[in-house]
C-alpha cells in the first residue's frame, strides 16, 4: 500500500493537528491482482456519497450489462429509495458496499478534510464503519465486506482497525472524476485510458454535474475496447495489491 500524501491534502489538513510522518492521512492506491496483460480487465467502483442518484451512469451500466461495485452511505440509502430500488432490481450487476454511515472521513484529530468534518477518534471511526454496514444489511439483506472512506483518506492507525472489523480497504488506482468536480470530456478521457488492473473510482450521486455524462461515455469506451469488468465482491478482501 502506497502511503502518499499530496500537496492538496497537506494544504487541506486542519491547522490544529500536529502532524508527524506516522499520523498524516494516507490514500491507499490499489490494483487488481493477476490482471491479464492480453485483455483489459478493470473494476468500476462508484461512490454514493450524500446527494442524489445519477441515472445517466446507472442506466448506461444496465443497458451495456456492465457490472460495478457501488459504495453507499447510510445517508444516501435513506435519501434515495428510487436509487436503492434500482440497484436491488439488478443484483446480478451491482455489488453494494460500505462508504460509511454519515460520510465521515476516518481521520483522527480535529478539523476537516476537503471541507468534511473528520471522525476525530477511533471510537467514532468504528461507529461510522459499523453503522454504515448495518444500514446496508437492513436495506439489502446482505453484509458488505469492503469499506471505502469518505474522501478516500485514512489515518494510518484506522486501517488495521477497519480490517479487524471484517472489511477490506477499497483503494483505487484511477480517480476518474475528482469528486465529480471535473468536466465530462476530462472524465471520459481518464476512464477510456484505463489500463489492465485498474480500480476506477467515480461518483454516482451528482446528477446535476457534467462529470456523470463523462463517466457514462468513458465506460462505454472501455466496453468498445472489449474490457472485462470485475466486481470487488468477486475478490477476497486480501486480494488487492499495491499500485
Amino acid at each position: 500500500m502506497c502511503q502518499c500524501v499530496s500537496r492538496r491534502v497537506l494544504l487541506a489538513l486542519p491547522v490544529s493537528l500536529s502532524l508527524t510522518p506516522n499520523d498524516r492521512p494516507v490514500e491507499p492506491r490499489m490494483r487488481l491482482p493477476n490482471a491479464p496483460a492480453d485483455r483489459l480487465t478493470v473494476a468500476l467502483t462508484f461512490d454514493a456519497c450524500p446527494g442524489a442518484f445519477d441515472e445517466r451512469i446507472a442506466d448506461a451500466l444496465v443497458a451495456a450489462r456492465i457490472p460495478a461495485t457501488i459504495f453507499v452511505t447510510g445517508v444516501w440509502l435513506r435519501e434515495n429509495p428510487k436509487g436503492l430500488a434500482f440497484f436491488l432490481a439488478h443484483r446480478d450487476l451491482f455489488a453494494i458496499e460500505n462508504h460509511g454511515e454519515w460520510h465521515t472521513p476516518p481521520i483522527l484529530g480535529v478539523g476537516r478534510m476537503f471541507g468534511i468534518p473528520i471522525a476525530g477518534s477511533l471510537g467514532a471511526i468504528q461507529r461510522e464503519v459499523q453503522e454504515g454496514a448495518a444500514s446496508i444489511a437492513a436495506a439489502t439483506a446482505t453484509r458488505p465486506t469492503w469499506y471505502r472512506a469518505s474522501t478516500g483518506y485514512y489515518s494510518p492507525i484506522a486501517i488495521p482497525l477497519i480490517q479487524q472489523l471484517g472489511f477490506g480497504i477499497a483503494g483505487y488506482s484511477l480517480n476518474a472524476d475528482a469528486g465529480a468536480s471535473l468536466p465530462g470530456h476530462s472524465v471520459a478521457h481518464r476512464i477510456a485510458g484505463a489500463i489492465s488492473g485498474d480500480v476506477i473510482v467515480a461518483h454516482i450521486n451528482q446528477p446535476g454535474r457534467p462529470s456523470g455524462a463523462g463517466v457514462a461515455a468513458g465506460i462505454l469506451e472501455l466496453q468498445r475496447r472489449s474490457a472485462n469488468f470485475v466486481r470487488l465482491d468477486q475478490l477476497a478482501t486480501t486480494q488487492l495489491m499495491s499500485a
